[in-house]
């Protein structure tokens, strides 16, 4: 019998979000937060589990205020630590991913930029891309089409309709509870589950062909 599985991990691990009767899409969320915990961490997290209700995947969480000390330093991606390194391949090697990130002065973090900056150009190329933020007030939730989308663009990634941005009293401590927050949440993803369909049709066709053959 088909065994599912869900499990709460921290990061820089994976956990199986089902049995592995096929190979599970690679889900992975880079929270640009600089402290732990942090609501930007709490809304990528979110967002995981709402994908992984509805998609096989392992779930992987890259929280870059833990990475700061080894990234913030590096100006070469070959000076990076390994632990540096593998989350750098473990966004690259993604199947989807989701981004989400505080609004400082208008923008993302600068650390979340330094971490992309080390990503291949041509890594993301068709990736679907799930946008989210949070910020102080509603006046910058338009950061996530001026300033997020626009990167993601840069590396020809295919970035989601819909975007996700909360607030701080969006947030109990760093808990999701606002319900106008959960509804937009739970329609980005239901928009985004077409395009992460087709990141499980080639696998699909490629075995229906080696049957036929």
């Amino acid at each position: 019998m088909l065994q599912l599985h869900k499990t709460r991990c921290g990061a820089g691990q994976i956990h199986s979000c089902e049995a592995k009767m096929t190979r599970p899409l690679r889900l992975v969320a880079v929270s640009g937060g600089l402290q732990r915990p942090s609501k930007s961490a709490a809304l990528a997290e979110h967002l995981l589990d709402l994908i992984a209700d509805d998609v096989p995947c392992e779930q992987h969480l890259v929280e870059l205020g833990q990475l700061a000390p080894q990234l913030a330093g590096a100006v070469w991606r070959s000076q990076l630590p390994d632990t540096v390194e593998r989350e750098l391949g473990a966004v690259e090697q993604a199947d989807i991913l989701v981004v989400t990130t505080p609004v400082y002065r208008g923008s993302y973090t600068g650390l979340f930029k330094h971490f992309f900056d080390f990503i291949h150009q041509d890594a993301l190329i068709d990736k679907p891309v799930l946008l989210a933020a949070t910020g102080g007030s509603e006046r910058h939730a338009l950061m996530i089409d001026h300033q997020l989308r626009p990167l993601f663009s840069f590396f020809q990634a295919r970035t989601l309709p819909l975007g996700v941005y909360a607030t701080d009293k969006d947030f109990d401590g760093y808990r999701v509870q606002d319900m106008a927050l959960i509804e937009r949440a739970s329609l980005a993803v239901q928009r985004a589950l077409p395009f992460i369909e087709l990141m499980r049709r080639p696998s699909t066709a490629a075995a229906k062909e080696a049957v036929a053959a």
